[in-house]
């Protein structure tokens, strides 16, 4: 699924997220989403979250 939506992030879904530091890179860090802290209900890069281990970046893919 899409991370560009904020209607589609809910804390406690699995997603992959790529940090400030790795976006040259697009390394993609796994984790469970704690925080939403996009307020917009779009964002082209995708929605910026907390996971539950403190990893803040944005959203690229949700696990179901």
């Amino acid at each position: 699924m899409d991370g560009t939506n904020r209607d589609n992030i809910k804390p406690g879904l699995r997603a992959a997220i790529v940090q400030k530091q790795d976006q040259s890179s697009g390394k993609l860090t796994e984790g469970i989403v704690a925080d939403i802290l996009t307020n917009s209900p779009f964002h082209p890069h995708g929605i910026k979250v907390r996971l539950e281990s403190g990893e803040v970046g944005r959203v690229q893919e949700i696990y179901e």
